[in-house]
């Protein structure tokens, strides 16, 4: 049987995982935290796991890789230059894994995502198939040179390039290209430019292979921008060995507990939809809707180990966003209800909220004095994108406060009505939720940003 790669998409935290067979045997390359979704991946498939594999320390996600090799009875691959706390099996530049009679690994190190990356060239019984690039070369783009700190980035920046290099002269054109980052992930230096990509067509697209060292080096530090806090975290959990993960449910928390939490200051979760959020909600509770990458924002802003209790429709909802966030370590969360605002309430209107929504069209006709569907006059607009969104064009007269910065800034956005914007609504609606439990009046700009065109400073929206 030929050589068969399967995608583990995790979109939720814009990274992929992979699982290589033959039919007989398979290796599992970054697994993600949640290893069911690798176990019914191999039955479904009729494998056994042999093999699990890193490309490196993970700094967006904590790794199932050692849970998924202890219950599988798999081999543990890990470069031998990291410094693990666990048994593993070691691997360096050029050594040949045998998986089996027609599916070996050849391991390449590439450093520059960090210093002791490796990826692994895939070879069938015909010759190399393509390479599990992990960090390294991505679809158009590489992975980021500054997540082991900024003092490294110059060097790490070098090392990528001429990585990306040496595994585009080993491979020949056909050779499929396998990155675990770079589809909405943090880890990537910019997103990746198509759904799939071979060595060939990454020797026209990717800028590592187009541009000399310099030239790649200082484009890529300059397009650098925030990446999250709880990164800080997943380098240190995964060189300690992340034990499987409990996905149970969590206890059940009722109106009387919801009070009690709320009033203790602690973060209350909303998971609906922002529409559903703005439309009514249990007043003190914050908009981390799964309609967008719910646990890279809620694990970015709230402090790191805080308890957090998750409000869903469903038990299935509330169940997501558990898998969602023991990926990045928030294991258990404190507490969790279902239903909707009326239940979560106890039946007491005056603890339930609207949130006035807008488009930036209607901002346009607030801003001239027409108050458009009896929004309140725009006293402040608030801009909570990145730094390199609002470098790339920005509104005239906005406030700019980054949303990882929004809570420790709060004291900083003017007095009045807040008109609050990003770049398609959902970090606004996070934005808008942390203002209104501060006592904010406050519009949710619920819009993408590419209908500001023509009153934008700058000539417009990144898209």
């Amino acid at each position: 049987m030929s050589v068969q790669v399967e995608v583990v998409h995790t979109s939720s935290l814009g990274d992929r995982s992979y699982l290589a067979h033959d039919g007989r045997v398979a290796v599992v390359v970054d697994p993600q935290r949640d290893i069911d979704r690798f176990l019914l991946a191999a039955g479904r498939a009729g494998v056994r796991i042999t093999h699990v594999v890193e490309t490196h320390l993970h700094n967006d996600y904590v790794s199932g890789g050692l849970a998924l090799a202890r219950v599988t009875g798999a081999d543990y691959l890990v470069a031998a230059a990291e410094d693990v706390a666990f048994d593993r099996v070691p691997v360096a530049d050029g050594d040949e894994v045998v998986v089996s009679d027609g599916l070996r690994l050849v391991v390449l190190a590439t450093p520059g995502h960090t210093f002791h990356h490796v990826s692994y060239a895939l070879h069938g019984p015909d010759g190399p198939v393509g390479v599990f690039t992990g960090g390294s070369l991505l679809f158009g783009t590489t992975g980021r040179p500054d997540l082991l700190g900024r003092e490294h980035a110059h060097a790490l920046a070098h090392h990528q390039h001429a990585s990306a290099r040496r595994l585009a002269d080993l491979m020949p054109d056909g050779a499929q290209v396998w990155p675990t980052h770079g589809f909405g992930s943090f880890c990537s230096a910019t997103q990746a430019d198509a759904p799939s990509s071979t060595f060939g067509r990454e020797r026209t697209a990717n800028p590592a292979l187009r541009l000399e060292a310099d030239d790649f080096v200082a484009g890529t530090l300059a397009a650098l921008d925030a990446y999250p806090a709880y990164y800080a975290h997943m380098g240190a959990r995964n060189a300690e060995g992340a034990e499987q993960v409990d996905l149970t449910a969590v206890g059940r928390a009722d109106a009387d507990e919801l009070r009690t939490r709320l009033d203790a200051g602690e973060w209350v979760v909303d998971l609906r939809s922002r529409k559903a959020f703005a439309n009514r909600h249990l007043a003190g509770t914050l908009s981390f809707g799964l309609d967008g990458p719910m646990s890279t924002w809620l694990g970015w802003l709230a402090p790191w180990g805080a308890p957090i209790t998750l409000l869903g429709e469903s038990p299935d909802q509330v169940a997501e966003a558990q898998r969602e966030l023991a990926r990045i370590g928030v294991d258990r969360p404190a507490a969790a209800a279902t239903g909707g605002p009326e239940q979560w309430a106890g039946g007491d209107d005056s603890r339930l909220a609207e949130l006035p929504v807008a488009t930036f069209a209607d901002l346009a006709a607030a801003r001239d004095g027409r108050r458009p569907h009896g929004l309140p006059e725009p006293e402040v607009v608030l801009d909570v994108r990145l730094a390199g969104e609002w470098g790339g064009g920005h509104l005239d007269g906005a406030v700019h406060v980054p949303l990882p910065e929004l809570t420790a800034r709060l004291d900083e956005v003017p007095d009045g009505v807040v008109w609050v914007h990003c770049q398609s609504g959902y970090r606004a609606a996070v934005a808008a939720s942390l203002l209104a439990r501060a006592g904010r009046r406050v519009v949710h700009v619920d819009d993408d940003y590419a209908n500001a065109e023509g009153f934008a400073a700058g000539k417009g929206a990144r898209a």
